[in-house]
């Protein structure tokens, strides 16, 4: 079924992305490169709400992210699932290390934009389903 789901992307002043590595333990896409932090709101939560408490839960960082964009994707993912949602793309700006929760993410890095898409582009199975889209999606360019 159709479902909400959010990413969050953190820059931060260089203008480079946190992008994290999804534990390998994780029920799907475990092991590759992803946005900063990516979740589902809770019934009766709202996007903004839901993103800054898995902000904080994944990736021990206290940010107020603001919606940036949406669009709708359904892709087939490991382990025979498939993902259709809506993904509510957010933003923010944090400059420290993160304090990552290690159940959740297996590494991180700030990267830049450029070094990141073309990595995406070269090397696509190393990053998730849903990163690549947010990554080719245009307006990621003026952020």
């Amino acid at each position: 079924l159709l479902h909400r789901a959010f990413s969050v992307l953190i820059f931060n002043s260089k203008g480079e992305l946190l992008i994290q590595k999804r534990a390998s333990t994780k029920y799907h896409s475990g092991g590759l490169w992803t946005n900063t932090c990516c979740s589902h709101p809770s019934p009766q939560e709202s996007i903004e709400q839901a993103a800054k408490r898995r902000l904080k839960e994944e990736m021990g960082i206290e940010a107020e992210p603001t919606f940036t964009y949406k669009f709708i994707y359904k892709t087939d993912l490991d382990k025979n699932l498939i993902e259709y949602e809506v993904d509510h793309v957010l933003t923010a700006q944090f400059d420290g290390e993160p304090k990552v929760n290690e159940n959740e993410v297996e590494d991180w890095k700030y990267v830049s934009l450029k070094e990141l898409q073309r990595d995406a582009q070269n090397n696509p199975h190393l990053y998730t389903e849903w990163f690549k889209l947010i990554l080719k999606h245009q307006e990621i360019d003026i952020l």
